[in-house]
């Protein structure tokens, strides 16, 4: 089905007059498209990776409507800082072509960009500042109204479990090369697990949570840099603020890529740590819970881990999941995350000072 078509599926008429296929984010489709003088946004939802796009959308519409009956109530736009998604006539927030697929549209916020790497302190901030509003506004949210849409995706017992599994059956027969990089990351399980664990006793709350908190899924004003609003909400789900907190680290504040091989590069960078926390603090101080503030830089050793425990695993069970660029790209990348985690668990003292500074100023 073309672009044109969608859009009247949502009641949106008139001459397409610009169609832009956004090539940046590989899961769903996605474009830029100005139809009668307005811009929007219209994507198709990959049903391979989401299984129930109806449970996916209600959850976003939740969140997104929550967001802006907060704004809405203290005077302040939504505009640019929060997705409105179009409603088809149908009532519903998506709607389902010929073929069975699933699309989606909201308007299109302006004058606006994302930034795929971070190299400013002042932008980490920033990025901290995006994702700590995020969580401030749903602080009183019930995440319990949320389905699970990806199920155990940041357990991280069930990651390991399913590592275990992966070497019992070793069906490609490579865990002998790898049993060293293994043996590794069984060594920091207990670390890597302690946040699962804590939530299992009760010791954390249940939170909205983004679950893909990426610098790049954040809008900041082409102008000013200032941030505005919190995008790609696909993986909102309830969860543990501390995974977002650190899976930003593990991503922002990493010194390398993903996949670097040169381990002389693979480090957590302690002032980048520092620019977000401060950010991502400076809105949730006075929401989270003591706990959740001390368990911040475990939420970082944590999501490197886990991470570095699902590159292994696919990598084990045959690279089936991620996608690899040459033969060993999930190995590498299971290796740059595991001495990630390691420098992170060296400076974890350093992050917990760094912590209580910041909430004590």
């Amino acid at each position: 089905m073309n672009i044109e078509s969608v859009a009247k599926l949502f009641g949106i008429n008139g001459p397409l007059e610009e169609d832009e296929h956004i090539t940046i984010g590989h899961i769903n489709v996605t474009h830029h498209v100005k139809i009668g003088g307005s811009d929007y946004i219209i994507q198709k939802i990959n049903k391979f990776v989401f299984k129930n796009p109806v449970a996916l959308m209600d959850n976003i519409v939740k969140v997104t409507g929550f967001i802006k009956n907060k704004l809405e109530k203290s005077n302040s736009k939504t505009d640019r800082y929060v997705l409105s998604f179009i409603k088809a006539p149908s009532g519903n927030y998506y709607v389902i072509d010929d073929d069975g697929e699933y699309y989606r549209m909201y308007h299109y916020v302006g004058n606006a960009i994302t930034y795929n790497v971070i190299d400013s302190l002042e932008i980490m901030e920033r990025t901290g500042i995006a994702f700590g509003n995020f969580q401030c506004q749903l602080s009183d949210f019930d995440a319990s109204l949320l389905s699970e849409t990806i199920p155990n995706f940041h357990n991280t017992i069930n990651r390991y479990k399913n590592l275990e599994n992966a070497k019992e059956k070793d069906e490609f027969n490579r865990f002998e090369s790898v049993k060293d990089i293994y043996n590794e990351f069984m060594s920091i399980k207990n670390t890597a697990i302690k946040m699962t664990e804590m939530y299992n006793n009760k010791e954390l709350p249940l939170r909205v949570t983004h679950n893909d908190t990426k610098c790049n899924n954040v809008l900041f004003d082409i102008d000013t840099n200032e941030p505005l609003a919190v995008i790609d909400l696909d993986t909102v789900m309830p969860g543990l603020t501390g995974f977002d907190f650190g899976d930003s680290i593990r991503i922002g504040a990493a010194n390398s890529k993903e996949d670097e091989t040169d381990e002389s590069k693979i480090f957590m960078n302690l002032d980048k740590f520092e620019a977000f926390a401060k950010g991502f603090l400076s809105k949730t101080k006075t929401s989270l819970t003591e706990k959740e503030i001390e368990t911040l830089p475990l939420g970082a050793i944590t999501m490197t881990t886990e991470c570095g425990v699902r590159f292994l695993t696919d990598y084990l069970e045959g690279d089936v999941y991620f996608h690899k660029s040459y033969e060993n790209h999930n190995l590498d990348r299971a290796k740059s995350q595991l001495l990630l985690a390691q420098d992170m668990i060296k400076k974890y003292d350093e992050m917990k000072a760094i912590i209580k500074k910041i909430v004590e100023n």
